[in-house]
């Protein structure tokens, strides 16, 4: 039995495709956020969409239409794909700390995720991480672009001295421009003075 597995990057899909010898299965199966997409299997024969969590569809061999849609159990999704679930890359980890007002200063409770994002780049041996920093919209576009950034900066400080890899870090600053709660401008929402660590 083959499986082979595949990740729609738009939709964030997992497919999975389970061939024996003329035979094949295809799964659509929810993304890790439970977010569900729309797949359509097409061959020679015609074609199927599937638009439901743990809907199957059966391909005979290229020549006959895929047949009707099938939701799957769990259990049987788990019994069939248990390697190619298995070999799921981990999702990525996504973590928002906060900022004192026209600071570069986490709040205290910021300060208590230090431990578990630098946990969580040792344990993953990431070579991909992302921090994006913002800003409320008090003050000019142009001030807020550079203490966004300053507030990325400091946590790249604080993750290369904790054993992040520099060259394995990218910065982003977004200024207002992204803002978390919308707000008319000079607007002091404190969820917006944020700085967001993706780490893949």
């Amino acid at each position: 039995m083959k499986k082979i597995i595949s990740l729609f990057i738009g939709s964030v899909l997992f497919l999975a495709v389970s061939a024996c010898g003329t035979k094949s299965t295809v799964v659509l199966v929810p993304d890790p956020d439970g977010r569900i997409g729309k797949l359509t299997v097409t061959n020679q024969g015609g074609k199927q969409t599937l638009e439901e969590a743990n809907q199957s569809v059966q391909i005979k061999n290229k020549k006959t239409a895929p047949g009707i849609p099938v939701k799957l159990s769990h259990d049987e999704i788990a019994a069939v794909f248990s390697d190619a679930l298995d070999a799921q890359p981990l999702p990525p980890a996504k973590f928002i700390l906060y900022f004192l007002p026209d600071s570069n200063l986490l709040t205290r409770k910021s300060e208590k995720l230090l431990p578990q994002i630098i946990q969580t780049i040792l344990k993953r041996k990431s070579h991909d991480i992302v921090i994006s920093g913002h800003t409320d919209t008090v003050g000019t576009k142009e001030y807020n672009y550079r203490l966004s950034l300053e507030r990325a900066k400091t946590m790249f400080d604080i993750l290369v001295a904790n054993g992040a890899v520099p060259n394995d870090i990218r910065i982003t600053s977004h200024g207002e421009g992204n803002l978390l709660v919308k707000t008319p401008d000079e607007v002091a929402e404190p969820k917006n003075r944020r700085v967001e660590v993706v780490i893949r």
